[in-house]
């Protein structure tokens, strides 16, 4: 949906000012739209924008990313010798999104989120989608990510994923489409509700008096849901965040959600199973927990289940888990809905739950398995992006447009090897947002990632994470590939 035109025709871009010389190029741009026709709302940020001035503009950048850092808003990155804290770059131009483009995003996400639970459900109990060939058996059951421990286990409200993340991107016709899901412990809101205090604290002239739909609340609203599936009969259930601990990458978004929920953060070791059930060590002696929002993967949960040498989660866990005296968020064996394999057959898991059409449509994607698929990706490989189907992070994908002849080379014979392994999509016209950089303000491609919590129902953050590829000419926005991100205002 194009952005709605100012009835004034006001075009601020006309003006002298900072972004007198910005020009998107042909990528659709997330400010101007289709028609550089812009809203009256928007108009107005513009403006703002192309009143301020470069090097000062630049001073409170530097300011607010010093302040991430003042704050420990940082991530981990490991390296053989060390372990390096980084500030995830902030870029001070925001990302506008219409409240029409943002009702089709958030009622498409809903509807995923339905279908992917609905999905999980049946294919751990009575596998219709299986038995009447929908889908591949050997996908779903042959999948590394689906856990026959949660075969005939009951999740309260049907609900297997609490906290989603889909991943979103809009093509040069201005339409939105989803680039893959998160099912398992999507990271980044930590980012969507600080990157808002920044711009509250550091740009109150940007942002006073505009209709910007708020984000301060995605604690309470998580804090909410995890309370309405916690074991039947807890009237005031003890949640914690349970975390890998300091060294993760994540860590800072552990500290910040068990901060904003109100609620303990933990390690595997500060628990114990006792007559399963969970508790937690105190100094006033052990207290029961009721539901663990857990970032752990399923592989490290519990010893005695799953990886024997894991020292991070918990012993017996999974055993409380099964006979319902705790809740998991998300629920063991998720991983299955958002494997790459499976997010092609999605608009089809769609339609079989929902007996709806895809509201927010999947990117085309080539199924490697298939030997259609995997014969159109060799024959095309110089123009389509491969991606293997368990990785995170932009790891081991191959830009076919961008990838020299030996990289070609290699990754022909990987799909040779491993067909399973790979999916290929087309290359997409990202679109752009304008983003401070060392050359002024220039586009850099931007993805959107909302973010879902379910506890009876569905609630979505209205924004999410806009995260930006800073290098000039990079289609990867990625942190680990030296993505940042940008404040997501939802305009009334």
């Amino acid at each position: 949906m194009a952005n709605e035109t100012a009835e004034s025709g006001h075009d601020p871009l006309l003006e002298d000012g900072l972004l007198a010389d910005y020009e998107p190029g042909d990528a659709y741009d997330e400010f101007l739209g289709l028609k550089s026709s812009v809203s009256a709302n928007t108009a107005a940020i513009l403006d703002r924008i192309n009143r301020m001035d470069l090097e000062t503009l630049r001073e409170r950048a530097r300011d607010a990313e010093l302040d991430l850092y003042n704050f420990g808003i940082t991530f981990t990155v490991q390296t053989e010798k060390d372990h390096i804290d980084r500030i995830l770059p902030f870029d001070v131009i925001p990302r506008i999104i219409t409240a029409g483009d943002w009702d089709r995003i958030e009622r498409g996400v809903r509807q995923r989120e339905t279908a992917i639970n609905a999905f999980l459900w049946d294919i751990y109990h009575d596998r219709h989608i299986l038995n009447d060939g929908t889908l591949p058996r050997d996908l779903v059951l042959g999948n590394e990510n689906y856990r026959p421990e949660m075969e005939g286990l009951d999740v309260a409200h049907g609900t297997y994923v609490h906290i989603n993340g889909t991943d979103l991107v809009r093509g040069h016709d201005g339409e939105f489409r989803v680039l893959e899901d998160n099912c398992r412990n999507p990271s980044g809101v930590s980012y969507v509700v600080e990157n808002r205090h920044l711009m509250l604290r550091g740009f109150p002239d940007l942002i006073n008096a505009l209709p910007v739909r708020p984000v301060s609340n995605y604690g309470q609203r998580l804090r909410e849901a995890l309370g309405e599936i916690a074991p039947a009969g807890i009237e005031e259930p003890v949640v914690v965040v349970l975390s890998p601990g300091t060294y993760n990458s994540a860590y800072f978004e552990h500290i910040f959600l068990a901060r904003e929920m109100g609620v303990p953060l933990v390690e595997g070791r500060d628990l114990v199973v006792e007559d399963d059930h969970v508790y937690m060590k105190t100094i006033r002696g052990l207290q029961r927990v009721d539901v663990i929002y857990r970032r752990i993967n399923d592989d490290f949960l519990d010893p005695d289940a799953f990886n024997p040498h894991s020292l991070l989660g918990v012993r017996g866990l999974m055993r409380c888990y099964a006979k319902g005296t705790v809740a998991l968020a998300n629920a063991v064996g998720t991983g299955v809905a958002d494997d790459k394999a499976v997010y092609a057959y999605m608009p089809r898991i769609i339609r079989y739950y929902t007996g709806e059409e895809p509201i927010l449509p999947n990117v085309e994607t080539h199924i490697c398995r298939e030997r259609e698929g995997l014969q159109y990706t060799l024959d095309n490989l110089d123009k389509l992006v491969v991606k293997p189907v368990n990785e995170a992070g932009g790891k081991g994908i191959t830009m076919g447009p961008h990838a020299s002849a030996a990289e070609l080379e290699a990754c022909r014979q990987r799909l040779l090897d491993t067909p399973h392994a790979y999916i290929s999509q087309p290359m997409v016209n990202i679109s752009v947002c304008p983003t401070l950089t060392e050359e002024g303000i220039q586009p850099r491609r931007v993805d959107l990632r909302p973010f879902a919590v379910t506890g009876r129902a569905t609630w979505v953050l209205p924004g999410g994470l806009s995260r930006v590829a800073l290098r000039r000419g990079s289609m990867i926005v990625n942190s680990s590939q030296g993505g940042g991100s940008k404040d997501t205002w939802i305009l009334e």
